[in-house]
């Protein structure tokens, strides 16, 4: 079972992170990319990179037999899926052990009996393991559906058998709402995992959601290394995930730990898994499902309990027993985990591309970052819009969370939108800070979702002073040399000039005049006397009154992009006489990003509410519901189902009443 070459069936970050433990013991790495992807940090850290198509992941990633065949082709002896993708395909583990390769991870049957939550969640109940009440029956009409969810009770999630990650899962609070919700996970679950098959269960809310790491050999060892909590959710998708649990008892882990160790054997598994499960504020827990792969979360994990488990992932696969016992195993301190997302918080966390104009993460004590980008990549509309995971470890909780603030901080993407000062938010919240949070902690705090930043004075007249400053610079270079002495001379005083900036929706009016050491600006009738104390490339300090503050920018001729504290802000500069481009759409539906149009429900002459669903958009494997903005009648619909769109296509148009 011993191979020197290993092949990483992924990209991004967890390819990355797979390739640097590989390559430390040793082994020969090998790429697989897209045409999308060309430029990734994973192929040019891997020895060799086979590329497997243009972008679409139903073209390249999802490719078993390209994947196979570029193994073969570089003779790599075992395959690691990391994780979505092909990594809880049991016919892809099947040909890939048939072809005579090691699968980096379970057995082919376990993945099958762990990967459809029908069939898992029946196992684990002839196994005495507590579930969540729910239906998971082989009849899947709609009307059996709605019986069954009567006789459990609302509210009830809706969730994909083969389905995770979020992907075709529904919460339902009423009868009323359940045929839409069947209809869309079904079309969700479709379309990511190839089966529409649905199960119900009884949704507990103000649950943790907490999972337990468990680890088995081919020599009948199994272990757990502890909990993660990862109750911080948006859309069932986790936000924030941590270890230890806050409040959990070593008694209560105990207990946790030797179920999913009974859940593990129950389908003789092998290698990393993650037995999930809600526990209520009575201590009580309930089976969720096993994902039967490396979790996003596990450096967490590898934090707290200073293993590697893709180093012992290996271990496995090459044959050799695990490399240590449950008694080894030791909690020290306390680890915390972010996801940054291209997202827009503000627009109801809509995916985003775009490109990646700098990228540079945070370094410091107990804090990892790990990431599949660099500057100068695009955010490409085929993938997961999830583009780093940022990290902190501390002695104690508190010391984690102030770590991780101060690492999304000073992890700074400028170019495409992201979600940092979303996360700077939540862990700054109250409930969070007490360690209270449950599954619905980000619905109560953000009832109507995430609100916008209001641009300041100050950030006003820090962009404009960047502006003007490169604008100096840019002058300086044209005009050739220029002594000392010259440099700033005028025979009288300089007077001031007027500018207007754009920030998103807001057009600003702004004065400035120059000073020998910087820049006087007014915005709004305050006054900023703005100096520029030290730079390094992008990295810029500067003095505003009596603040000093560190960003990050990018500028070019008439557009600023900066970093100050969570906050990435973008100003335009309108010259005189200039048109301003960002109009607003009015009774036009937009289409919001990139993506294939799976369902539209407008036609001319229609009448529609503000609110009803029109289409349906299917882009970074999520389904996005795209609704009318006014009360009116459709006028005129310019797409069809199955056409692909553009971010900003003009899809209908609505006359309102």
């Amino acid at each position: 079972m011993v191979f020197d070459t290993l092949l990483i069936a992924n990209r991004g970050e967890i390819a990355a992170r797979i390739i640097r433990t590989a390559r430390s013991l040793g082994l020969r790495t090998v790429a697989v990319y897209t045409t999308a992807d060309a430029t990734a940090p994973h192929v040019e850290l891997a020895d060799e990179a086979i590329w497997i198509g243009d972008g679409p992941v139903g073209e390249s990633y999802l490719k078993g037999d390209k994947i196979i065949a570029a193994a073969e082709k570089t003779g790599a002896g075992a395959i690691h899926p990391g994780y979505g993708f092909l990594s809880e395909n049991a016919e892809f583990a099947r040909s890939v052990e048939a072809a005579g390769l090691i699968f980096v991870g379970p057995d082919p049957e376990a993945i099958r009996l762990m990967g459809d939550k029908a069939d898992a969640k029946r196992l684990m109940l002839s196994a005495s393991v507590p579930c969540v009440p729910g239906y998971e029956g082989d009849d899947q009409s709609e009307a059996v559906l709605v019986k069954a969810a009567d006789n459990i009770g609302f509210p009830i999630m809706v969730k994909a058998a083969a389905g995770g990650g979020g992907r075709g899962m529904r919460l339902v609070h009423d009868a009323g709402a359940l045929p839409a919700a069947i209809a869309l996970a079904r079309s969700e679950a479709e379309n990511a995992f190839g089966s529409g098959e649905l199960i119900l269960e009884k949704a507990i809310t103000d649950a943790r959601h907490v999972e337990i790491q468990v680890f088995a050999d081919t020599h009948g060892n199994v272990i757990h290394l502890g909990e993660r909590d990862c109750s911080v959710q948006r859309r069932h998708q986790k936000v924030v995930e941590e270890a230890p649990c806050p409040g959990m008892t070593s008694e209560l882990r105990a207990k946790m730990g030797d179920v999913a160790i009974e859940a593990a054997r129950a389908v003789n598994y092998r290698g990393a898994g993650t037995v999930e499960f809600l526990l209520d504020a009575s201590g009580e827990f309930y089976f969720l499902e096993m994902n039967t792969r490396l979790q996003v979360e596990h450096p967490v994990t590898e934090m707290v309990t200073g293993l590697d488990l893709v180093a012992i992932q290996i271990a496995v696969a090459q044959g050799e027993a695990l490399p240590v016992s449950q008694e080894d195993v030791t909690l020290n301190g306390h680890a915390m985990e972010v996801r940054l997302y291209a997202e827009d918080p503000v627009n109801g966390y809509l995916p985003a591309t775009g490109p990646i104009d700098i990228w540079q993460f945070a370094i410091g004590p107990g804090v990892r970052v790990d990431a599949g980008i660099e500057t100068g990549q695009e955010v490409s509309p085929f993938y997961d819009p999830m583009l780093a995971k940022i990290i902190a470890h501390g002695p104690t909780r508190e010391t984690a969370r102030a770590r991780l603030i101060r690492a999304v901080k000073e992890s700074v993407l400028l170019g495409t939108v992201t979600n940092s000062a979303f996360l700077v938010d939540v862990l700054g919240q109250g409930t969070f800070i007490s360690g209270d949070a449950t599954t619905t902690f980000l619905d109560r705090i953000y009832p109507e979702g995430f609100p916008a930043y209001q641009t300041s004075g100050r950030d006003a007249a820090l962009a404009l002073a960047l502006m003007l400053e490169a604008d100096q610079a840019r002058a300086k270079d044209a005009a050739g040399y220029v002594s000392c002495d010259q440099l700033g001379w005028s025979s009288a005083a300089l007077l001031p000039f007027s500018v207007k900036l754009v920030c998103g929706e807001d057009e600003v009016s702004i004065r400035a005049r120059a000073r020998p050491d910087g820049w006087t600006v007014w915005v709004r009738e305050e006054k900023f006397d703005v100096t520029f104390v030290n730079r390094s490339g992008s990295n810029i300090r500067a003095r505003i009154n009596d603040q000093t503050v560190d960003v990050v920018a990018h500028l070019t001729r008439d557009m600023v992009k900066f970093a100050i504290g969570a906050e990435r802000l973008k100003f335009r500069r309108l010259r005189p006489g200039a048109v301003d481009e960002a109009t607003t759409a009015g009774g036009c539906v937009i289409a919001p990003m990139p993506g294939l149009l799976i369902e539209v429900n407008a036609e001319a002459g229609q009448n529609v509410a503000k609110g009803d669903r029109l289409a349906v958009l299917e882009a970074m494997k999520m389904q996005h519901q795209i609704t009318a903005a006014v009360d009116g009648v459709i006028t005129a619909v310019h797409v069809e189902t199955g056409q692909q769109l553009t971010s900003g296509d003009v899809m209908i148009e609505i006359e309102e009443t």
